[in-house]
């Protein structure tokens, strides 16, 4: 039997990204109302898919993150008023999504500067959410529910915003959690330039990045791509992406940067030489910055979608200077 599969969706609800997206000069223009109406479709073909599936949606607002609907606990005003002539788990996950999505729209109309979207926030929450569900607690008996009938985990990011640089320390924490629970993130780029940190959150996590060319299909692209359950993708052709921007951001400037400097002591990413390192207080040598300056190279137009991991620029031994690195070698910039 095929076990239950746990979907968490958490939707950029940029305002700003969204009323670009719908302009009529874009090749595929996409509101925000037609996409909440295939994205409704997509949540209810997960949940008839099986019985024992379940669902949580996610909200990234500017700012804030929300729960915008679970499957697994009753929130607040949760209750839809009954109708015969619809399938009741559709009708709350309709409703509900829609009612508090407008909500969170409504309490953004009087703010004149829109915060950046909380995106880390929304993933933190469905990372603590899945892992509250995937390791219950004892049952009172003191036997532990059995591991084959727990969910299948996921999670589905919808983005339309760019990339935030000061962001990319919080993502990729998110990215180590996903592994040790072993969750697959897939992404969606719905509108905007591809985002270089989902891209290593999807391939990190052996999930599937797709960037939309053809935003009318919306809907073909999710049921096809991204309704399958991790345990049947395995025979499946699931699409992934075939370049990978390893690029990182740095922690000085908190600029995306091609060519990086490296501390020794806690591998923090730095633009250019530094004296000190602003994250563990290590000094380095004169003489190693005065060597990591001149082979510095010069400034060149480079691609933005087909980079190389960051690299070591000097593999020379600086001078013993203290404070040594837990291994007991000298400190000092790679």
């Amino acid at each position: 039997m095929e076990k239950a599969s746990h979907l968490s969706v958490i939707v950029d609800l940029s305002p700003t990204q969204w009323h670009l997206s719908a302009q009529a000069d874009n090749q595929y223009p996409l509101s925000i109302q037609t996409f909440l109406s295939q994205l409704l479709a997509f949540l209810n073909a997960h949940i008839a898919s099986q019985h024992e599936n379940t669902l949580a949606v996610f909200g990234a607002l500017p700012g804030k993150s929300v729960m915008l609907y679970s499957s697994t606990e009753v929130l607040a005003d949760d209750a839809a008023a009954p109708d015969a002539n619809s399938y009741p788990p559709f009708k709350a996950v309709d409703s509900t999504v829609v009612q508090r999505m407008m909500y969170e729209f409504d309490a953004f109309k009087d703010v004149e500067e829109e915060a950046p979207c909380a995106l880390v926030g929304a993933l933190a929450k469905a990372l603590c959410y899945i892992n509250r569900i995937t390791h219950p607690s004892t049952s009172p008996g003191g036997a532990a529910e059995d591991p084959s009938i727990l969910p299948d985990p996921r999670i589905l990011i919808l983005s339309v915003s760019p990339d935030l640089s000061s962001s990319y320390i919080p993502i990729m924490n998110s990215i180590f959690s996903a592994q040790k629970l072993k969750v697959t993130i897939d992404v969606c780029k719905i509108y905007g330039p591809d985002t270089v940190f989902l891209q290593q959150a999807a391939h990190l996590t052996n999930g599937s990045y797709i960037y939309l060319e053809r935003r009318d299909a919306l809907l073909q692209y999710l049921i096809m791509s991204f309704l399958s359950p991790p345990a049947i993708r395995k025979v499946l052709a699931v699409p992934k992406q075939d370049k990978i921007d390893f690029r990182a951001a740095c922690f000085c400037h908190k600029n995306i940067v091609d060519v990086g400097f490296v501390c020794s002591v806690c591998l923090s990413i730095f633009c250019q030489p530094v004296p000190v390192c602003s994250t563990c207080r290590t000094k380095f040598p004169i003489k190693t910055l005065q060597r990591l300056n001149a082979s510095r190279p010069s400034l060149a137009p480079t691609s933005s979608r087909n980079t190389l991991p960051l690299a070591n620029l000097n593999n020379a031994t600086p001078r013993p200077t203290p404070p040594r690195n837990v291994n007991g070698g000298t400190p000092g910039l790679r």
